[in-house]
């Protein structure tokens, strides 16, 4: 779930990585671009016409159908739990979210779902966070990481 993505190949990188991963990979209005530019079609590849993408109007439309999906878990620069001590496989559906790259989630999330933020480690304090396509890729991973580890 990528909240009011601003960068287009961030995006594209995303569906990808979904595609592979066979998630769906959810987009929040508003975007900071078209879904029919070249250049997120570019950075999905060709692969992009066989993700599965589905748009929401807003964020309030999505979390009414939130529970639907799965356990929701937050991304962000400001959690204090790692996402590595998350137990991401430990329900059947999962929905990693977020932020905009230049912003991050908003602060009303942060308030109403504080216990379900997560980070990733960042070790040098010259980073103060990673690509959000690096991200999602990383976080999807762990996401099979956990899974394989439970059913084997």
């Amino acid at each position: 779930m990528l909240v009011h993505p601003e960068i287009h190949w961030n995006t594209g990188n995303a569906g990808r990585t979904c595609l592979a991963a066979g998630a769906t990979l959810h987009l929040i209005e508003p975007l900071g671009f078209s879904l029919d530019e070249r250049e997120v079609k570019r950075a999905g590849l060709d692969y992009w016409e066989h993700v599965d993408v589905r748009v929401w109007p807003s964020w309030d439309a999505f979390e009414r159908e939130l529970p639907s999906f799965g356990e929701p878990y937050f991304f962000s620069t400001k959690a204090t739990q790692l996402f590595w001590d998350a137990p991401l496989a430990a329900t059947p559906g999962v929905v990693l979210i977020f932020g905009r790259e230049t912003g991050g989630l908003p602060a009303d999330l942060h308030a109403r779902y504080h216990e379900r933020f997560v980070a990733m480690p960042i070790e040098s304090a010259r980073v103060r966070s990673l690509n959000l396509s690096t991200s999602v890729a990383i976080a999807v991973y762990e996401v099979l990481r956990q899974r394989r580890a439970v059913h084997p």
